[in-house]
């Protein structure tokens, strides 16, 4: 029973999460032959001010705004 978390930054739209454990659960069918109502994904989404790269904040370095495509 495959349990998997992703940590993304809040902001992505419904569809795109929608897309992702689409994605992700189809992965796991193919590789692991798991069962798709078997497999769980917890989505853990976390704000840009509390994530840092090269010692500055995400939210600084991207003036607050989120880089999804589109948005």
């Amino acid at each position: 029973m495959p349990f998997i978390t992703v940590q993304i930054a809040k902001g992505h739209s419904i569809e795109k999460k929608r897309q992702l454990v689409k994605a992700l659960t189809d992965t796991l069918v193919d590789t692991l032959g798991s069962k798709p109502e078997c497999i769980t994904i917890h989505i853990d989404e976390f704000e840009r001010d509390n994530w840092a790269v090269g010692g500055t904040l995400h939210s600084d370095k991207h003036g607050g705004r989120h880089v999804e495509k589109g948005v």
